[in-house]
């Protein structure tokens, strides 16, 4: 079974990371690499998939770490080739605890003109209708992720190679997808019309890498060449490089924010920006919006840090490492007693009392979602002796869901979708408690006139509930979209 998350439950988790390599010895070996660097995005479950002219197409799907999986000899000789993908994931909240192997990707499929494999990173908002149109003309699914229904779409497809089956399957979908696929001989990534995930462009010497993030290209020593820009297909091969491809009607492009804030890498590059920089930034923009009188600012690790260095620079206040983080934690609580579950994040963080006693803390995480962390760090802060207790959150209050690759709790879960700012301090009993502003966000991502209401620059839905593509299939399910102001 894939490894439980029990004192992680309070932050918002990315589904997936996808990686591709064309081009090179032992391309398997790379892809381990690369999903390794990608394992932030997806801890449940990871899958490769490579080609060989003599064996053919040969995969490898396990549930747990990619360091405990795909650094195994054994395994990593049954993938040969020049070509492969792979994929790092974890479940929707519909499915936690239900996943399957039969759900872990790479999916391939067997089609006349040969076979394909394609990862997916994101979330068809329209899966739902797409399956049962394709379960009643006669498609039978293997797995419960909405991503399959690509590869079904595809098979269904007139057209005479697989990269337009790709662009016909991908213009009945709704919603965000960054998709690598292969062929035999093909290394394909598409991005959706708005470019909500992430996939980035690499070279390694006469090779060539399609990842989710920058930091993936750099453990393997590839060179960063560009993004695929959102609505774009490129194709690759290793004889005839990147050929570009624009299979979708042009739209505005909406970058999911949150990767900035908490998803990516610090170490990557998004939009030619440092993600690091980018949330030292957030960090100044909330001392000035929302300044403590405090001795000591300190991080939640490792998420709230570069948000805390920025905010004790502005703020002229020590920087300091209150909370130190168990980096040992691993699997090592897969199934823990109920007595060991009630340490909560004792297991995960504890505070450091010589520095913290009689200190007035700002402490700056990247989130509030539902809450519980948060008190259980406020008591573990003054059960330490610290005097003052002020929350300085780096992203605006969570109050809706995403629908587009982020495993979200249900509305009525989300602290903020209830509470006023006040009422959420009170719940939380610190001293005070300040989101950064929308627009205040926008700023610090470099946006300098902040939040364009006519026209957002980014995907923020989960903060203003606009939803930038309706989310079909839950709206048929009675989810109520934000009413017009």
């Amino acid at each position: 079974m894939p490894p439980s998350h029990p004192f992680d439950d309070d932050k918002l988790r990315e589904e997936c990371g996808v990686f591709g390599v064309v081009g090179v010895a032992d391309a398997a070996n790379f892809v381990a690499l690369g999903l390794h660097a990608l394992q932030h995005r997806g801890q449940e479950a990871g899958g490769i998939v490579t080609h060989d002219p003599d064996q053919g197409f040969n995969s490898a799907r396990r549930f747990g770490y990619v360091r405990d999986n795909f650094t195994n000899q054994q395994v990593m000789d049954t993938l040969p080739g020049p070509i492969g993908i792979g994929h790092v994931r974890y479940s929707t909240a519909g499915s936690k605890g239900n996943t399957q192997i039969r759900d872990v990707q790479p999916f391939f499929g067997e089609f006349s003109m040969g076979g394909a494999a394609i990862a997916h990173n994101g979330n068809i908002t329209n899966a739902d209708a797409l399956r049962r149109e394709l379960i009643d003309r006669g498609s039978i699914f293997q797995s419960s992720s909405d991503s399959e229904c690509i590869i079904h779409l595809m098979a269904r497809s007139l057209q005479r190679d697989i990269p337009e089956r790709m662009k016909d399957a991908l213009r009945r979908v709704e919603g965000a997808f960054s998709v690598v696929a292969m062929t035999r001989t093909k290394l394909i990534g598409v991005r959706d019309p708005l470019g909500v995930r992430p996939l980035v462009l690499g070279q390694l010497g006469d090779g060539w890498v399609l990842s989710s993030e920058t930091c993936a290209l750099d453990i393997i020593g590839a060179d960063f060449v560009r993004e695929i820009e959102p609505g774009e297909m490129v194709v690759i091969t290793a004889e005839q490089g990147v050929k570009s491809h624009r299979p979708f009607e042009q739209s505005r492009p909406r970058f999911c924010i949150f990767e900035h804030v908490y998803f990516s890498r610090p170490d990557s590059i998004l939009g030619g920006r440092s993600v690091y920089e980018t949330r030292r930034q957030i960090g100044v923009e909330l001392a000035r919006e929302a300044p403590a009188d405090a001795d000591l600012v300190c991080p939640v690790p490792d998420s709230g840090t570069p948000a805390a260095i920025g905010f004790s620079q502005e703020a002229g206040i020590p920087y300091a490492m209150g909370i130190i983080r168990n980096q040992y934690m691993g699997r090592t609580f897969i199934e823990p007693t109920e007595q060991i579950r009630n340490m909560g994040v004792r297991l995960k963080l504890n505070i450091n009392r010589a520095l913290v006693k009689g200190k007035r803390i700002v402490l700056v995480d990247d989130s509030v979602v539902r809450g519980t962390t948060s008190v259980k760090i406020r008591e573990m802060l003054l059960d330490a002796g610290a005097s003052e207790v002020h929350f300085r959150i780096a992203s605006p209050p969570t109050a809706w869901p995403c629908f587009y690759g982020v495993d979200t709790p249900n509305r009525e879960k989300l602290l903020a979708a209830t509470m006023s700012e006040d009422e959420m301090r009170e719940h939380l009993g610190v001293d005070s408690l300040r989101f950064i502003s929308l627009n205040g966000l926008y700023r610090a991502v470099g946006e300098s006139k902040g939040r364009d209401p006519q026209a957002p620059q980014y995907c923020d839905a989960c903060f203003s509930g606009e939803y930038p593509v309706a989310p079909s299939d839950m709206i048929e399910k009675g989810f109520a979209l934000k009413a017009a102001e």
